[in-house]
């Protein structure tokens, strides 16, 4: 492993588009607990609603620890996703 990494930290936003904005408040209600309640040791997400877009911001210390991040919170996304459909 690479004891010195170029990357200081690694920020991105990143948008999510839903079919409407009724559909983006469904699952934005549905995981927005575990933003703000998931451990933050070396990565910070937090995530709003505009309209039918949800948006996630993200702030890592290093990639690993991002695309922990972005795994999460597509996990997250996902399953809201499909309770949803499965009760529409």
């Amino acid at each position: 492993m690479i004891d010195e990494s170029p990357l200081e930290r690694v920020r991105s936003n990143i948008v999510i588009e839903l079919e409407d904005n009724t559909q983006a408040k469904i699952i934005y209600d549905s995981i927005i607990l575990e933003f703000s309640t998931a451990p933050d040791f070396r990565s910070s997400m937090t995530i709003d609603l505009d309209g039918s877009n949800i948006i996630i911001n993200i702030d890592a210390e290093d990639s690993t620890s991002f695309r922990a991040s972005i795994n999460s919170a597509i996990k997250w996304i996902k399953l809201a996703l499909e309770i949803n459909n499965l009760t529409s």
